[in-house]
């Protein structure tokens, strides 16, 4: 599994996870499976990260993000996912010298 899709599956579970919490606060009755759904996706994701982090795709500290965290709120790990995104594409940084 790629980091790519993982970011999106990490996406699509926080999706779910804000329809959910729509549900709960309208009294909808499809709440029910949204938590199902939620609760489904959060063991997935992190049967996905914990594998992914064994084989080197993402790093230890957004598996943890996902696995631990992402069971009371996913946004955690997709926050995560981007945050490393980012990282990764940005440039080198060289130390500044204080010689002009």
């Amino acid at each position: 599994m790629s980091f790519r899709t993982l970011k999106y599956l990490s996406f699509t579970h926080s999706a779910i996870y804000t329809a959910l919490l729509v549900a709960a606060v309208a009294n909808w009755e499809g709440k029910y499976w949204l938590g199902w759904a939620h609760g489904i996706g959060w063991i997935v994701m992190s049967l996905l990260c914990i594998d992914a982090v064994r084989r080197r795709v993402i790093p230890l500290w957004l598996g943890v993000m996902v696995a631990v965290v992402g069971g009371v709120g996913p946004f955690a790990g997709t926050a995560g996912f981007i945050y490393a995104e980012r990282r990764a594409d940005a440039p080198a940084r060289l130390p500044q010298s204080d010689i002009v």
